[in-house]
C-alpha cells in the first residue's frame, strides 16, 4: 500500500497535538504554586496516576524497540521479555508494601530525603546526585532515539535539521510543564498513554484488516510462527533469557528504576493518601502486563506482515514498526504512529524534566529548609527548569556529535550503574540498624559501580562462564551494601533505631 502521508499533514498533526497539551497545561496550572509544581498539592486521583504511569514506564524507546525484538533473535527473543515483566510484579509489590509506607510516613517531597534522616547529608546528596546523573543521561538517550526516528521519517522531508527538531522538542516540553509541574504531568501522561496504546491497537487492527485476519486468527498466526514462546529454562545461568535470571532482574529493575527513582515516585507521592498510592501501584502493575502483551503481539504481526507483503526488514529491528506504520499501512496509520511515538517520548521526557527540577530544588537548594519567599522560590525554580532543559538539549547534541552507536549505548548502560548504589543505600538503611560514617559514603558509591564493571567484564573467566546480564544491578547493590557495612561506626543506637522504625 502506498502512503500519501505528506510532511504538511504530519506537521499539522504535531502542532495540533501540542496545542492540546498546552491547553491542558493552562487549565491544570491555574493558581499553581511551588507545592503544585512539586506535589500537585497531594490531590491527584490515583487511577489517573496509574494509567499515566504506563506511558512513562514504556517510553519512546519501548514503543519502537519492543515490537522489533520479537523476531530479531538474540537477547529477549520472541515473548521472553514477559519473563522480566512477571518479575516487575514482584518488584511493584515491594514498592507498594515497603517503600510507599516509608515515603508517606516521612512526608517526603523527594524520596532521597530518607537518606538524610537515616545516614546524613553526604548520603543524601550522593543518592540525589546519582538520580540526576542517571535521569539526565537516560532521558537524553530516549529523546535522542525518538528524535532520530522523527528526523528520518518526517522532519527531513520538511527540511528541518536534527538540532532544530531537538530544540523544538525541549521547548515544547518546557512550555507545558514550567507552571503546573507534576500536576500537569499527571493529566498529560494520561492523554499520552491513551495515544500510545491507541496507536498500537489501531496498527494491530490495520494489519489484521490488510491480511484479512480476525483477532483470534492474528493470535494463531503469531503462535504458529513461534513468536509466543515465553519461558526459557534450558540454557542455565549462562543464558541471558533464562527465566529465573529474567524474573529476578525484572523485580530488581522495578524496585530501583521505579521505587528508588524520583521521576517515577513523584507521581505516586501526589496521591491523596498512602492507600490511594498503593491502589495506584497495584492497578498500574497489572495494566502493564496487558500493555506489554500488546506490544509483543504487534511485534509478531509486524514480522508476519513484512514476510507476506515482501517488505525488506530494516537493518535495525527498532525501525521495523515505524517503517511499516508510516510507509505501508496508509496515511491514517502513519499519522496515528507519529502521535503514538511523540506521546511515548514525551510521557517520559516531560516527567523527567519536572523530576530533575524538583530534586535539584529540594535536595540541593534546600527549598524545604531555607527561608525564602514563595516568589523567590518560584523564580529560582524557573531558572532551574530552564537550566535542565538546556542540559538535556546539549547532551542530546553530544550524542549526535559522537555519531557512534556503540559509545552511546555504553553511556546509557553506564547510567544504569548508578541505580546499584541507590539499591544498596536504601536496602542497608531499611533492613539494618547500623549507623555508618556518612562522610565516606560517596567513596563507596563510586567504588561499587567500578567493581561491578570489572567483575562483569571478567565474569566468564572468574565464575565458570556465568554472565550477569540484567542482574548486574543486584551485584552493584550488594557491593554497595558490603561497603556500607564496612563503614559502620560506634554511635548512639537509639538514633538509627528511630530511623529504622520509620518504615514500620
Amino acid at each position: 500500500m502506498t502512503n500519501s502521508l505528506t510532511p504538511g499533514i504530519v506537521l499539522t498533526v504535531i502542532i495540533g497535538y501540542f496545542l492540546f497539551l498546552i491547553i491542558i497545561s493552562l487549565i491544570t496550572s491555574r493558581g499553581a504554586n511551588n507545592q503544585t509544581f512539586f506535589t500537585a498539592n497531594k490531590k491527584s486521583p490515583w487511577y489517573l496516576v496509574a494509567f499515566g504511569m504506563i506511558g512513562a514506564t514504556l517510553s519512546g524507546v519501548t514503543f519502537i524497540s519492543i515490537p522489533g525484538v520479537v523476531g530479531a533473535g538474540g537477547y529477549n527473543i520472541n515473548f521472553s521479555y514477559m519473563q522480566m515483566v512477571m518479575g516487575y510484579m514482584l518488584g511493584y509489590y515491594v514498592i507498594a508494601a515497603i517503600l510507599m509506607p516509608l515515603y508517606y510516613k516521612n512526608n517526603l517531597t523527594t524520596i532521597y530525603g530518607y537518606l538524610r534522616e537515616r545516614f546524613g547529608v553526604i548520603s543524601y546528596k550522593t543518592g540525589a546526585f546519582y538520580f540526576l546523573l542517571s535521569r539526565i543521561i537516560g532521558a537524553s538517550f530516549r529523546l535522542f532515539l525518538v528524535a532520530i526516528v522523527l528526523q528520518n521519517f518526517v522532519m527531513n522531508d520538511l527540511g528541518v535539521s536534527f538540532y532544530t527538531t531537538v530544540a523544538i522538542t525541549i521547548i515544547l516540553i518546557w512550555l507545558y510543564t514550567f507552571r503546573g509541574g507534576i500536576k500537569t504531568i499527571v493529566w498529560t501522561d494520561t492523554i499520552q498513554t491513551t495515544c500510545m496504546l491507541g496507536a498500537v491497537i489501531l496498527t494491530i487492527f490495520a494489519i489484521g484488516s490488510n491480511l484479512d485476519l480476525s483477532v483470534r486468527a492474528m493470535w494463531n498466526e503469531i503462535s504458529q510462527a513461534g513468536y509466543t514462546e515465553m519461558f526459557y529454562f534450558e540454557g542455565g545461568w549462562s543464558d541471558p533469557n533464562n527465566f529465573f535470571k529474567q524474573f529476578i532482574s525484572g523485580a530488581l529493575i522495578a524496585i530501583v528504576m521505579t521505587g528508588l527513582d524520583q521521576d517515577m515516585m513523584q507521581k505516586n507521592l501526589t496521591c491523596k493518601s498512602l492507600g490511594d498510592a498503593q491502589k495506584n501501584v497495584f492497578a498500574f502493575s497489572f495494566t502493564l502486563i496487558f500493555a506489554n502483551i500488546l506490544f509483543l503481539g504487534l511485534g509478531g504481526l509486524l514480522y508476519i506482515y513484512s514476510m507476506k507483503s515482501g517488505i525488506a526488514l530494516p537493518e535495525r529491528s527498532d525501525l521495523l514498526f515505524p517503517e511499516i506504520a508510516i510507509n505501508h499501512l496508509g496515511p491514517s496509520i502513519g499519522i496515528i504512529f507519529v502521535l503514538g511515538l511523540i506521546a511515548a517520548a514525551y510521557s517520559s521526557a516531560d516527567s523527567a524534566l519536572t523530576a530533575l527540577t524538583t530534586s535539584f530544588c529540594i535536595d540541593f537548594l534546600d527549598f524545604e529548609r531555607t527561608e525564602r519567599s514563595e516568589e523567590q522560590k518560584k523564580y529560582t525554580r524557573l531558572k532551574v527548569h530552564i537550566a535542565f532543559s538546556l542540559i538535556l538539549f546539549f547532551v542530546i547534541v553530544l550524542f549526535k556529535l559522537l555519531n557512534n552507536e556503540a559509545i552511546i549505548n555504553q553511556l546509557f548502560r553506564a547510567a544504569g550503574y548508578t541505580y546499584g548504589p541507590l539499591l544498596g543505600l536504601f536496602t542497608f538503611g531499611m533492613f539494618t540498624q547500623i549507623n555508618i560514617r556518612d562522610k565516606w559514603v560517596c567513596l563507596v558509591c563510586v567504588i561499587a559501580p567500578l567493581l561491578t564493571v570489572f567483575i562483569d567484564l571478567n565474569s566468564e573467566s572468574l565464575l565458570g562462564g556465568f554472565k550477569f546480564g540484567s542482574m548486574l544491578i543486584s551485584l552493584n547493590g550488594a557491593l554497595t551494601f558490603i561497603g556500607l557495612w564496612l563503614l559502620k561506626a560506634k554511635s548512639d543506637k537509639g538514633h538509627h533505631k528511630i530511623a529504622y522504625n520509620s518504615i514500620k
